[in-house]
């Protein structure tokens, strides 16, 4: 879920970024670059939020688990 979350996010920046510089298409009535800004703002958004995510996640299962001891047999 994790690397969903992160992958969805580098697609949406990779793809805006493809629509804001690469695309120089005029369509009435709407904006390809715009669109290509706005996917690439709603990536970095998304990416953020999924790494603070995992942080809080990772930062919770090392509280739950700091008081368990392992003992290997040999």
């Amino acid at each position: 879920m994790r690397t969903g979350g992160i992958g969805g996010s580098l697609f949406l920046i990779a793809l805006g970024a493809i629509l804001y510089w690469a695309v120089s298409v005029e369509a009435e009535g709407f904006s390809i670059n715009t669109i290509g800004l706005i996917l690439m703002i709603v990536g970095v958004v998304g990416l953020i939020l999924t790494l603070l995510m995992t942080a809080s996640t990772d930062r919770v299962d090392r509280e739950r688990n700091s008081g368990v001891t392992i003992v290997e047999r040999d």
